[in-house]
Order: structure tokens, then C-alpha cells, then sequence
């Protein structure tokens, strides 16, 4: 995978609308990588205080949803923002990425999401969106375990070497993509299920 993992050509508007872009330079600070769980700490904190909010705006995007067939701008851009900051913390914590993530789940990070606007989606697949993310939760389940180990090594490396090597950047780079995906459809950020690729 090359440098700008996922970047597209302008006029090559990427499948999927809930797409990952990165441009971390592999650099990694020895101090931070030796504390990275934590510095993490306070944002999984407010990751899980901001995900109460989350809960509630999805309970009120699905039956906005049902009738309208569309979650209203708002609240798809509330949803959209806490998808954007975990998917910043997941991967300042996994090493995928260096600097100290905001906490207000601003675009720019070095490994970082665009999520589109929200479209027209089936009232249908509103309705049962619990059910059919399901396979998708199981893909992510197993993805996790794959990252986890790639985080055990990777923070070995970054610790000795100042660098994290591109390949176990880019598998953890793949994981969060497809969480990202996942988050985004169970939570009705558009109708297109998870994707193993990109292109």
C-alpha cells in the first residue's frame, strides 16, 4: 500500500462513502510510544461519555429514518464527528498514528475518515440495521484479534527503532477503516455495508 493509504484521484470519488485517509509519516516519539496506553486513557473516557450522546442520537436518526427514509443533517453530523474521534483515538492508541488526537473529532489527522453526506437510504434496512450488521461485527471481531497483535510487535519497534514499519501500519490502517464502516452503518451513516476494499 503506498503512503496515502486510500487516497483517490479528485475526479475518483472513493466506493465507499464512509472512506479512510491516510497520511502519517511512520515517524513515532520513543517517550509517547512507551505511554501510549496511558495517554490514551482520557480519551476513552470521553469516547464513552460522548457515546451516551452517540446512543441517543442513533435511537432518534433510526425513527427519523423509518419515516423519512433519510437521518436528518444534524444528527448524521453528531454521529459522524464521534465515529471521526474514535476512529482518531483507535488509532493513536494502536500506533497507527503519532500526534495527540483533538477531542472534538476534527478533520486532519494523520489517519483520519471522511464520511459523506447523509443520503436517501431503504426504510427496509433502517428497520432491521441491528440484524444485518451482525456478519460485520463478526469480520471486525476477528480483524481486532489480528490488530491486537500487530499492536503487541508494532509497539516493540516503535519503542527501539523511532519508526513503525509500513505494513503493520497498514494492516492496522485496514482494521480501522473497517470499523469505521462498520460504526457508520450499524449507526445509519449510510446504507453501504462494510467493504473489504476500498477500490
Amino acid at each position: 500500500m503506498s503512503e496515502q493509504l486510500s487516497v483517490l484521484e479528485p475526479d475518483a470519488p472513493p466506493s465507499h462513502p464512509i472512506h479512510l485517509v491516510v497520511t502519517d509519516d511512520l515517524e513515532r516519539n520513543r517517550v509517547t510510544v512507551f505511554f501510549r496506553l496511558f495517554l490514551a486513557l482520557p480519551h476513552f473516557i470521553w469516547v464513552a461519555i460522548w457515546g451516551i450522546a452517540v446512543f441517543f442520537a442513533v435511537i432518534a436518526a433510526w425513527f427519523a429514518g423509518i419515516f423519512t427514509g433519510r437521518v436528518p443533517d444534524g444528527i448524521h453530523e453528531f454521529i459522524a464527528k464521534w465515529v471521526r474521534y474514535v476512529t482518531h483515538v483507535n488509532a493513536y492508541f494502536s500506533l497507527a498514528a503519532n500526534p495527540f488526537p483533538d477531542f472534538g473529532g476534527a478533520p486532519g489527522y494523520p489517519v483520519d475518515v471522511e464520511i459523506a453526506p447523509p443520503q436517501k437510504q431503504s426504510r427496509l434496512t433502517i428497520f432491521f440495521r441491528g440484524i444485518l450488521v451482525i456478519p460485520a461485527w463478526i469480520v471486525l471481531y476477528f480483524l481486532g484479534y489480528v490488530a491486537q497483535i500487530v499492536m503487541f510487535f508494532a509497539w516493540f519497534i516503535a519503542l527501539f527503532t523511532g519508526r513503525l514499519h509500513e505494513g503493520m501500519r497498514d494492516v492496522l490502517a485496514y482494521w480501522l477503516r473497517y470499523a469505521a464502516q462498520t460504526y457508520g452503518y450499524q449507526m445509519l451513516l449510510t446504507q453501504k455495508y462494510p467493504s473489504f476494499s476500498d477500490d
